[in-house]
């Protein structure tokens, strides 16, 4: 019987991953992602691509970024009752990553029926935080390197992928056959976690794409994110604050890391800090857990320890206040591509006045607020709302941790022998086009790029 690997999101467009893998009526679904971005993508959410979830056997994560796990309190809703299968570090950050959602998808339903811009009544969210509770319950973790047997008869084996805290890349054995799936795949080098592995030999590999068509620019010593600095800066001179847009899984961790840096080394003013999130203070307690240090550099770890003069905004009232922070600062806030969270009541306050400054660290996905600024909007759509973006947006890349178009296909380059196929995915078209044409001319292989909903034979 053959083996059938669906493409069932994140196929021509960088959210929504989900992937099954099925065999002799046995199915395994790999990741569970929200997508984001553009209305067309989210609508997807509603909809079921994976057809009929109460017969999944097993959910395998790579990590807990949303468009990898935030789907999964509505696959819970929808009949899944399997287990869910991540590593230590994933498992850890899921709780407040997924309590996070609901919260958000609840208020912003809550906002929806007051404000009357809802089409249905009353306005729903996709899931709640009951779901939520049930997918905990759920989950079972997994160590790095070590195969697991699923309840639907696969082989499972999570490989260290370097990109955030517990990130793997996931091997997938059945019937016979074998598919690895990259996930998000780190750099070679990352300023807080070990880096990523070599990848083991599969027939099939299901690639990222996310930046098929361009190259980091490579920084380090007295330059290293000089964007950055030169922004805050600017800004405190003019008397402005500095909004940082930054995901609360590991770029919150990463954009302190660079602060504390900079501040040392003397190429920033020493102005006060706000963390305004509490998902990424949660977050950044389990990265100092101790069952968790073999993933981390300790170096790294005790440098962000060391930072002084960070104040942490728990509370709403605390979150509001910085709204007018009456003296320059630097806010550091959730979400990083400003789709949600705390950082979009900020940006309706401090884009308007030119003092101010946005700064992106990371991928912006089309149709999200953070890529309609770093595309030069003069006007962005606010809690329902324009307000004029007369504050200066800059962006620094070198913060990334996926990588780029040279790094993806080195990683390739250490698979023990060449897949019989590569599909990319997880890519907007220009990222997987330009990544295909590479694969193609440096692997003596096929290379493929699914359609949403493609069913192919492994």
């Amino acid at each position: 019987m053959s083996v059938i690997l669906s493409f069932a999101g994140a196929a021509g467009t960088v959210t929504g991953s989900k992937f099954v893998v099925e065999h002799a009526g046995s199915r395994t679904l790999v990741d569970a992602g929200l997508y984001q971005g553009e209305r067309s993508w989210r609508r997807l959410n509603w909809e079921h691509t994976i057809g009929h979830p109460e017969t999944v056997d097993d959910v395998v994560l790579t990590h807990t970024h949303l468009d990898h796990c935030g789907y999964l309190p509505a696959l819970v809703r929808q009949g899944f009752h399997g287990p869910v299968w991540a590593s230590a570090g994933t498992a850890g950050l899921l709780p407040i990553v997924l309590r996070d959602s609901a919260h958000l998808l609840e208020e912003e339903a809550a906002y929806a029926q007051a404000a009357g811009y809802s089409k249905h009544d009353p306005a729903l969210p996709l899931y709640t935080a009951s779901d939520v509770e049930r997918v905990l319950d759920l989950v079972r973790p997994v160590p790095f390197a070590t195969a697991q047997h699923t309840a639907g008869g696969a082989t499972v084996t999570l490989h260290r992928a370097g990109h955030v805290l517990g990130s793997a890349s996931v091997h997938v054995t059945t019937g016979g056959r074998s598919v690895l799936f990259s996930g998000d795949l780190g750099r070679p080098t990352h300023p807080l976690l070990l880096p990523r592995e070599d990848p083991p030999a599969a027939d099939v590999v299901v690639l990222e794409s996310t930046y098929g068509d361009r190259l980091h620019p490579h920084s380090a010593g007295s330059d290293q994110h000089e964007p950055l600095a030169a922004a805050i800066r600017r800004t405190i001179g003019r008397g402005g604050s500095v909004l940082i847009p930054a995901f609360a899984v590991d770029r919150t961790e990463l954009v302190l890391l660079a602060l504390a840096r900079l501040r040392a080394q003397g190429r920033i003013p020493a102005v006060p800090v706000h963390v305004d999130s509490p998902m990424a203070l949660a977050a950044l307690e389990v990265y100092q857990r101790p069952d968790l240090a073999p993933e981390m550099r300790p170096d790294a770890i005790a440098e962000l320890l060391e930072m002084t003069d960070v104040h942490e905004a728990r509370t709403a009232d605390e979150s509001r206040r910085l709204n007018t922070p009456g003296t320059p600062c630097i806010i550091v806030s959730a979400s990083g591509m400003a789709t949600g969270g705390r950082v979009v009541h900020h940006l309706a306050s401090l884009l308007p006045r030119a003092r101010n400054t946005v700064v992106l660290t990371g991928y912006q996905a089309v149709g999200t607020r953070g890529r309609s600024l770093q595309e030069g909007v003069r006007e962005l759509k606010v809690l329902g709302q324009y307000v004029r973006v007369r504050a200066e947006v800059v962006v620094d890349d070198t913060f990334s941790v996926h990588a780029d178009a040279d790094e993806l296909v080195s990683w390739l380059d250490r698979l023990p022998r060449p897949p019989q196929v590569v599909y990319l995915v997880h890519g907007e078209p220009a990222s997987r086009d330009a990544l295909a044409h590479r694969v193609r001319e440096h692997l003596d292989c096929a290379v493929a790029l699914p359609r949403l909903g493609e069913r192919v034979v492994v």
